[in-house]
């Protein structure tokens, strides 16, 4: 499994993610459906596999299960990155705060605004941005960042100096995304170049580009922009087919070297 600098976060991630918000929400996903148990061995298998990039989210009911795992695997081989929808400060301050007694670490290593539509959200969101810079200078959090939902807030996002992450919506399809391929793949490349840490979800579509996963991996490799691709997995077979892609698949397809803007 190759590994990669996440823009200028200072992290390391695997290219695989291992996704556990498949159709999450409401505090639950088709990952925490596995149970504890069973979600927690299967993040276990993806680690012994070198998948050691976590992403969860408060929305999809995880961290029980991602700290249930990491009682069995080094805490500092793995990057975590979850995500809040507070809409104030001190919500998000709280937020913090619970993450990390859920997910039983001493810091978050990736925090994200979830879910953000707005393409005014540096504006409309600045209380809350400002309650995670307070809590990267503490220590509590490595990097921030936001998970976009519209064209809009990715065009936001490459001017916005506050955001070290960003998770973006990518497939080949075009398959619940922002608009066309065409239309995000320049704003990835622009985001990447502007030296953010950039990394794709929706990458087999929720599923329906499942039938072809490796021309989906593919593509998203192929963009040379993306550091890592969140992929939602709930069954053994599909970490290892995931896993096999990805090791064929990235070597071929590197990062390119970015232009810092």
């Amino acid at each position: 499994m190759e590994h990669v600098e996440f823009g200028q976060t200072g992290l390391t991630v695997s290219r695989l993610s291992f996704g556990t918000g498949t159709n999450g929400w409401g505090g639950r996903s088709e990952q925490t459906g596995l149970g504890l148990e069973g979600l927690a061995e299967l993040l276990c298998a993806a680690y012994e596999r070198g998948v050691t990039f976590w992403d969860a989210a408060d929305g999809y009911g995880s961290h029980a299960h991602i700290a249930r795992a990491l009682q069995s695997v080094p805490r500092d081989k793995v990057v975590l990155a979850t995500k809040t929808t507070s809409h104030s400060g001190r919500a998000v301050r709280r937020d913090v705060e619970r993450f990390l007694r859920e997910l039983q670490t001493d810091v978050l290593d990736v925090v994200l605004l979830h879910c953000v539509t707005s393409e005014n959200w540096p504006r409309r969101k600045k209380s809350e941005m400002e309650a995670l810079a307070r809590a990267k200078e503490e220590g509590l959090v490595r990097a921030v960042g936001i998970s976009c939902h519209s064209l809009g807030a990715l065009r936001a996002a490459v001017a916005c100096d506050w955001a070290d992450v960003v998770l973006a919506r990518i497939n080949r399809k075009g398959v619940n995304m922002d608009g066309r391929p065409e239309q995000v793949a320049p704003l990835l490349e622009r985001l990447y170049d502007a030296g953010k840490a950039v990394y794709g979800m929706k990458v087999l579509g929720v599923g329906r580009l499942a039938h072809d996963a490796r021309a989906a991996i593919q593509y998203v490799l192929g963009l040379g922009t993306v550091h890592a691709l969140t992929v939602g997995i709930s069954q053994l077979a599909h970490l290892r087919q995931n896993v096999r892609l990805i090791e064929e698949l990235a070597p071929l397809y590197p990062l390119h070297e970015p232009i810092v803007l």
